[in-house]
């Protein structure tokens, strides 16, 4: 296996990586648990 193959490969992997957590931070289903944890430094203790 040639290293420029394994950096493609790596590289590859880390996008898609990074493409599924753009898309996990940004999906409607985790939108109420981020508005809550937005509001926490306002909170009263």
């Amino acid at each position: 296996m040639d290293i420029n193959l394994l950096r493609s490969i790596v590289t590859v992997v880390a996008f898609l990586v990074f493409i599924g957590i753009v898309v996990w931070a940004w999906s409607r289903r985790n939108q109420a648990d981020f508005d809550e944890a937005a509001q926490l430094p306002f909170q009263q203790d």
